[in-house]
């Protein structure tokens, strides 16, 4: 097996990061002419390195590590599965064909608490490895509840191997300014770039986007059949809006989930709904530089604009096309 083809994403969790704001997209190789989906197709076996970090043994690290992957396989429209290879020496990051988890001491990422890595295979698209690390400049816990002042473990762990499985950023949530960095108000997804507040656990649970994005990579059989879709255009003064970010709002459960307008003509499919009435809406990447996050240039110069009726999601089906009229702002 050929193995020139490295793939380093910058695939980091921050803290409080002055870092953009990056919306959910599922990563890519291209491969020949193809642009394919980085995803497993066995199971992810993995090591656990025994050097301990900042308020936290090694044991414990394996530990919230195994807790981490059984709430991604949890998702019962996805179809997952994780092996538990043993604690090691070697710490994540080298290409030895081997995915390790491990802390690592990174002073030059003083705002990052944790980021994945992978190594693909060049002529097939295959992941050969994938390490995680996680920053020893902060002081981590697995309490149950939480501790004060510290970086809840299995939270970051949940984000990053949902890196490791395939899955980008997403940019269901609300942050502010505080201090030359952003604080999270709101978080829509496990996936959202930034960090909660050292102490608490609530990122330990999966949310309707992170459950929508899994299982379009992972699906179960029957799942195309079973969920739905939303779909459209994004447009102002006749021209598509490229980078528009766009989210189905569920009626009934208040389910959020968020997706992307990615060509010119403005379209867009939200996929992985659970079967029912939405809203949606289109609003502007404007928290931050898109251009960290897209090579092309997206347009943030308009308001957010929400479809003029509700729609039905149909199972096994899409809505009528959304068309969304946007203004300058």
């Amino acid at each position: 097996m050929t193995r020139s083809g490295v793939a380093l994403l910058a695939l980091v969790l921050t803290l409080g990061s002055a870092s953009p704001v990056h919306g959910y997209l599922k990563f890519g190789v291209r491969v020949g002419a193809n642009l394919i989906d980085v995803r497993w197709n066995r199971p992810v076996q993995y090591f656990v390195t025994d050097r301990p970090g900042p308020g936290v043994t090694a044991l414990e690290l394996r530990d919230a590590i195994a807790r981490a992957f059984a709430t991604w396989q949890g998702v019962t429209t996805a179809r997952l599965q994780s092996q538990f290879q043993g604690l090691t020496t070697v710490p994540p990051g080298l290409q030895d064909g081997r995915t390790t988890f491990g802390f690592l001491d990174r002073p030059d990422l003083e705002r990052v608490l944790g980021a994945t890595s992978f190594l693909l295979d060049a002529a097939s698209g295959e992941v050969i490895e994938a390490d995680v690390f996680f920053n020893t400049r902060f002081d981590w816990s697995t309490a149950a509840n939480g501790e004060s002042g510290r970086v809840d473990l299995e939270s970051v762990a949940l984000h990053e191997i949902g890196h490791l499985l395939g899955l980008g950023h997403s940019a269901l949530g609300e942050t502010e300014m505080v201090n030359g960095g952003r604080r999270v108000i709101g978080s829509g997804a496990v996936m959202f770039p930034i960090a909660l507040s050292p102490g608490v656990v609530s990122d330990r649970r999966l949310q309707p986007d992170d459950v929508a994005g899994i299982s379009d990579l992972y699906p179960v059989d029957g799942f195309d059949r079973d969920s739905g879709s939303v779909n459209g255009r994004v447009m102002k003064n006749g021209t598509g809006v490229f980078g528009a970010h766009v989210v189905a709002f569920n009626l009934e459960t208040g389910a959020m989930v968020g997706g992307f307008v990615l060509n010119s003509g403005g379209a867009f499919v939200i996929a992985g709904l659970v079967p029912g009435t939405y809203i949606v809406r289109a609003e502007p990447l404007d928290d931050a530089d898109p251009a960290s996050f897209f090579n092309n240039p997206v347009d943030v110069d308009f308001r957010v604009t929400y479809g003029e009726r509700v729609v039905a999601a149909p199972r096994g089906g899409s809505t009528e096309a959304v068309e969304i009229q946007v203004r300058p702002k």
